[in-house]
């Protein structure tokens, strides 16, 4: 195993320090800067003892007096969180409420609870093995470290003194000559994927980098100062603005206000809205909504669907097979929590005049509640490196990148020579993306244009998200993978869209994550044969978290959450990445995102000031009916309650299993690793981050 750290016994000098003012001249000052209590009162008293003053000793008590008091503080607080984490975990508990209570009743049983009965049976082998490495290091049974346990033999007449000796020292010969090999393999080739992933993490940073140091940007041929003022209404193409939407009350009325209040001439704009709630009183909160915009002289229609097939997707199709879309030259789609500044029209479609060959103009999203809570910051940092990193170095340097689902433009030819939206994935963005990809049409990225939008603030809902998002990758791979092969892109695009875009960023990097941290890990706690190099543990983690905070500079002091969280979340991704790789009942499986309505009321408020216009001023009662809403329901509020996950939660298990076993070595990094990793399991198994609902 690697080197044991001298964290176990380094004494460390912190402590603000003090300095104390005396009134005997011969010994003015006495400064206190270490926190232990020993070598302060050693000092200090060397110093009484040369003034021999009462009112030294007097001073000094006082500033011990204040010491104490600032100790029994920390462990008043200390005590009250964890009262409180305690309390917190019995509600959990009591409440009884699991993840699986969620899946879909369609789906079979067996393929839900495989993966979970695999981390179950390897937690208990962990426990097992821990209590029997325990009873031989008392018993001293515990030989050597890796190096001798490699040149260990056992010859079959050993001596055998007692039972417990001879189970261990067959013990000891099985995993030498059977475990540690394909172990040592394994994490040999995870350290492999990971240093390749880690590479491509530093040279999409390199290119971040060298676009802010070039300052390059996607400029358009002509801009809207630049329009001919005599060309009139015909200098605006025609643009369709659709906002398909499925029971998402909280926010329709923001949506429809932001895009009803675009800046662009009413006859060349027509909104769409694409309505598939099967509520009733949403549908009817929708369609009073859009009568009143379009009292108002706004260009704006809804749209319900009868027959609901195909989520999203399936919408958008219905949508576009509508006679009049033929008049329109562009489409712009928004999700129901995305509100558009007014400007958003004359900021991206300059960016398609004289580019004949661009398809897509994707903007960048904003987040109204990114500083909600924890798992709102977490993501926060998260997607800062997906659109600044990420999509503007592919956009810049490849004119490719998935397309979001939202806040884009497309130019409506580029989506009928991709062959339209499908419904045969659960990512129908990217699918349309990497098709319209495949026939020539280039993508332009803008990071200077912003979207405002909401994050989930519950660990249920981003956890569906996420599922959502790393198993349609894969289904769209096996479905894409023979068109890649056989289209006309170049050797070197072919290789970013199948080995980085697919490969790396969507199945190499949640398969490392977990079976690198999570599984090998902690089986190396317990076969120390196979090393994992501290550098693998920490120092490389460490820096790609790093780098992945860099575009959110004021997220640093999260650096270490963000880490142990990537880490949780590699269950979850590694989960759907199989689901969909297999085709299992999982992948299929289409959550709308919860929003919480927490939206830029206040924005909209101030647009609607600056926008004194008759008929745009239509939306204030409602405006103002969003920020007094009417308390909801209490059978709508009982729906809403915070869960156990129990993968998390066994895992969690398995790492302070793993952790206790690490102490035997006296492995300092790889302990506290274990140990903070395993109460991140265990915090987010217990739906402790995120939305907390009493």
């Amino acid at each position: 195993m690697a080197t044991a750290f001298g964290w176990w016994a380094k004494e460390k000098h912190r402590g603000t320090p003090v300095v104390v003012k005396m009134e005997n001249p011969n010994w003015s000052m006495v400064e206190i800067s270490s926190p232990d209590d020993d070598d302060d009162v050693a000092g200090t008293f060397a110093g009484v003892s040369k003034g021999g003053k009462n009112k030294n000793a007097k001073q000094i008590t006082w500033v011990l007096l204040l010491k104490a008091h600032r100790a029994a503080g920390c462990v008043t607080s200390l005590a009250s969180a964890f009262f409180g984490l305690a309390s917190a975990v019995r509600r959990r508990v009591t409440s009884g409420r699991t993840d699986a209570s969620d899946s879909p009743p369609s789906e079979n049983p067996l393929v839900r609870t495989r993966f979970y009965t695999f981390i179950k049976a390897f937690l208990f082998l962990s426990i097992l093995l821990l209590a029997f490495e325990i009873i031989a290091f008392f018993k001293g049974y515990h030989l050597a470290g890796a190096a001798d346990l490699r040149r260990l033999s056992l010859p079959s007449s050993v001596a055998v003194r007692t039972l417990s000796h001879s189970v261990y020292s067959h013990w000891l010969h099985f995993r030498v000559h059977f475990l540690a090999p394909p172990l040592q393999f394994l994490a040999n080739a995870c350290v492999i994927l990971f240093i390749i992933q880690s590479a491509d993490r530093l040279i999409l940073c390199l290119g971040c980098f060298w676009i802010r140091f070039k300052r390059l940007k996607p400029s358009p041929q002509t801009t809207d100062a630049g329009r001919d003022p005599e060309a009139g209404i015909d200098a605006f193409p025609m643009v369709l603005v659709q906002i398909p939407m499925c029971n998402e009350r909280e926010v329709y009325q923001q949506s429809i206000a932001a895009v009803c209040n675009l800046d662009w001439p009413k006859s060349n704009i027509l909104v769409q809205v694409l309505d598939d709630s099967d509520d009733s009183t949403t549908q009817s909160l929708i369609k009073d909504e859009v009568a009143k915009w379009q009292q108002n002289g706004a260009h704006i229609v809804y749209r319900h669907r009868v027959i609901r097939d195909g989520y999203k997707a399936g919408n958008l199709k219905s949508a576009m097979n509508c006679s009049y879309v033929k008049d329109y030259e562009f489409v712009v789609i928004f999700d129901a929590d995305f509100q558009p500044t007014p400007d958003f029209l004359k900021r991206t479609m300059p960016h398609f005049e004289g580019n004949e060959d661009v398809g897509l103009v994707q903007a960048r999203w904003s987040f109204v509640n990114k500083d909600e809570n924890l798992l709102t910051r977490l993501q926060y940092i998260n997607l800062c490196f997906h659109f600044e990193v990420e999509q503007q170095v592919n956009g810049m340097f490849l004119n490719f990148f998935g397309f979001n689902g939202t806040a884009g433009v497309w130019r409506i030819k580029a989506l009928e020579d991709a062959g339209g939206w499908l419904e045969r994935t659960t990512v129908e963005d990217m699918d349309i993306a990497v098709r319209a990809h495949l026939k020539g049409w280039k993508f332009v990225f803008l990071n200077d244009v912003e979207c405002q939008c909401e994050l989930p603030e519950s660990y249920e809902a981003y956890r569906k998200q996420q599922h959502r998002w790393h198993s349609g990758p894969m289904q769209l791979f096996r479905l894409c993978l023979p068109d890649i092969i056989r289209s006309k892109l170049g050797f070197w695009k072919k290789f970013n869209l199948i080995f980085l875009f697919f490969l790396l960023r969507k199945l190499i990097l949640p398969f490392y994550s977990f079976t690198l941290f999570c599984i090998i890990l902690p089986m190396t706690m317990f076969v120390p044969e196979a090393e994992l190099p501290s550098w693998v543990v920490c120092y490389i983690p460490a820096t790609m978290s790093f780098l992945n905070i860099l575009p959110a500079p004021r997220s640093f002091p999260f650096i270490v959450p963000y880490l142990l969280f990537e880490n949780t979340m590699s269950v979850t991704k590694f989960n759907a990445m199989i689901s969909g790789l297999f085709q299992l009942g999982s992948a299929y499986e289409w959550v709308v995102t919860k929003k919480s309505g927490r939206s830029s009321e206040g924005d909209l408020l101030s647009l609607l000031e600056k926008e004194p216009k008759k008929e745009r001023s239509g939306s204030a009662p409602n405006l103002d009916a969003l920020v007094k809403q009417e308390p909801k329901p209490q059978k709508e509020l009982k729906k809403k309650h915070n869960r156990i996950y129990r993968k998390e939660l066994a895992l969690a298990c398995l790492l302070l299993t793993a952790s206790a076993r690490s102490l035997l070595s006296a492995q300092g990094i790889h302990f506290y690793f274990l140990l903070f990793q395993g109460i991140s399991f265990l915090l987010v198994g217990l739906d402790l981050i995120g939305e907390q609902i009493e």
